[in-house]
């Protein structure tokens, strides 16, 4: 079938109401166990680890993008593990992979030889990309955070059960077991009716707090600096921080590459869009607190008109929902997450040592706080949790033995298969589509709240009432133009069934 055939057939199909995605997903259903015919755009970075999963699942590398092509390498790469491993038939598949810097190319010469995409791009590109991708029937792995908008974010939602495909963001963490222990401590009333939870992230490890650096560089030729721009303004390659920016050249690489796009406006989401989607992911898996009912920037620490901050506290009021009361989620990050005691050493924010109550806190983690109890998190992943302090743990580990012979809280979430494996189960159909754990309608609410947070950086001591159904601040309306954004031409694509 060629192109021109299988659009005709997409909307034939679109207008008989099988869906324009249903295709793939029909076809996998009927033939479970196929190999899955994978597309990569961004080979670099989070991609490697994609790139490395797909080829130990004996999948295929169809087809690949990536802005930079002196970063192709690395299917080159997997392409000789999978001989060494003696695989050669499925390394001539990799082999014969083409390679595309504009993945809107890749999909209008590609589309039919790949059933799913994986997508490890800068953040502001998640949403382009995912739309693209899910317009032309394929499976989805995003990797987090999911957008870049709060409106982007509903948008994908939204669009889960009406496209029917299988969806993944790539917060790995979701299918580690420390999430899941937290849940079961949190569902199961150990810790009482949450009041507050506190999250907070050694992050940012990059440039924030910084201007526009001046003047211009030529692109190297191995970079397509258009596509790497995509939807956001364009503006000219800078390759290296000017000497007004001399507090920043510690940081790895150039303004925008190969790391330090994540703190600009434009392109990433700051230490909050990058972190909290691990952070703060046990609890949208704890406790589905739905639309917050108000968000706060507390304290701002050097926000520019090009950057994030160099640091920030935040704060969510999430209502009651059912028997469960409301409570208040706080974020610390950069500058705002810690401070320097009498005796000169370092500490975690006053507030986080204050409840910790003499328990160490690592460079990143949560602290749930409760009516019967306090539950500290070490890490961004939940793969480290305790009851504090230290008797009240044992306390309760001794009460669960007793009632249930285990130390630990009943489990309340199965094991995961795997993160990646999740997703592709689902997408070569032998799970339904919204099998994978942080699947579009899980991360798509989840990474909402998060950008809500990055709202209201611009607007500090403010309490903005949010509006969920509605989509808007009820009280402020220069918040609300932060809600969404403008898309260059060419990148500015729509969702079919939006």
């Amino acid at each position: 079938m060629n192109t021109h055939s299988r659009r005709r057939f997409l909307r034939n199909s679109a207008a008989a109401g099988v869906g324009i995605l249903g295709a793939p997903a029909i076809l996998h259903s009927q033939n479970k166990g196929d190999k899955l015919r994978v597309a990569f755009i961004g080979v670099g970075g989070i991609n490697s680890r994609h790139i490395n999963d797909t080829r130990t699942h004996g999948d295929i590398c169809a087809a690949f993008c990536d802005v930079d092509s002196s970063r192709w390498g690395g299917i080159a790469s997997a392409a000789k593990q999978l001989e060494k491993d003696g695989q050669d038939e499925l390394a001539k598949h990799w082999k014969a992979a083409k390679g595309y810097r504009d993945y809107r190319e890749m999909f209008e010469k590609e589309a039919e030889n790949f059933d799913a995409v994986m997508i490890g791009t800068p953040d502001h590109t998640h949403y382009p990309a995912t739309v693209t991708a899910l317009n032309h029937g394929k499976h989805v792995f995003t990797q987090k955070p999911l957008t870049h908008t709060v409106r982007e974010a509903r948008q994908l939602a939204e669009a889960t059960d009406k496209y029917k495909l299988a969806t993944q963001m790539g917060n790995q963490g979701h299918a580690n077991e420390g999430n899941r222990l937290i849940a079961s401590y949190v569902k199961g009333g150990h810790l009482g009716d949450i009041t507050e939870i506190h999250c907070f992230t050694n992050r940012p490890i990059w440039a924030q707090g910084m201007n526009r650096p001046k003047g211009s560089d030529p692109v190297p030729d191995s970079l397509l600096w258009e596509a790497w721009i995509g939807a956001a303004p364009m503006r000219p390659y800078v390759a290296s921080w000017g000497d007004d920016e001399a507090e920043f050249k510690n940081k790895r690489g150039g303004p925008y590459l190969p790391f330090n796009w994540r703190g600009w406006l434009d392109f990433g989401g700051g230490a909050l869009a990058d972190m909290a989607c691990h952070t703060m992911d046990s609890i949208f898996m704890s406790l589905d607190p739905g639309y917050p009912t108000h968000v706060e920037a507390l304290n701002v620490d050097t926000l520019t008109d090009e950057a994030f901050p160099k640091g920030s506290t935040l704060k969510w009021t999430f209502g009651p929902k059912g028997d469960r009361p409301g409570f208040d989620v706080y974020w610390y990050d950069g500058t705002d997450n810690e401070y320097t005691d009498k005796d000169g050493k370092k500490r975690r924010h006053p507030r986080l040592e204050e409840l910790a109550e003499g328990s160490r806190l690592a460079t990143s983690g949560n602290l749930y706080v409760g009516t019967k109890r306090k539950l500290l998190v070490t890490g961004d992943y939940g793969d480290s949790c305790r009851i504090i302090p230290e008797t009240a743990h044992k306390e309760l580990a001794a009460e669960l033995k007793e009632k249930t012979g285990d130390y630990r809280p009943a489990r309340v979430y199965e094991k995961s298969i795997g993160h990646h494996t999740e997703w592709r189960e689902a997408a070569i159909g032998n799970k339904p589509y919204d099998y994978p754990g942080s699947n579009f309608k899980y991360a798509g609410p989840f990474t909402e709240t998060i950008q809500l947070g990055n709202a209201c950086l611009r607007f500090p001591g403010e309490s903005l009432a949010w509006d969920g159904p509605g989509l808007r601040f009820s009280n402020s309306e220069a918040a609300n133009k932060l809600i969404t954004k403008a898309y260059r031409e060419g990148w500015d694509f729509k969702l079919d069934k939006a």
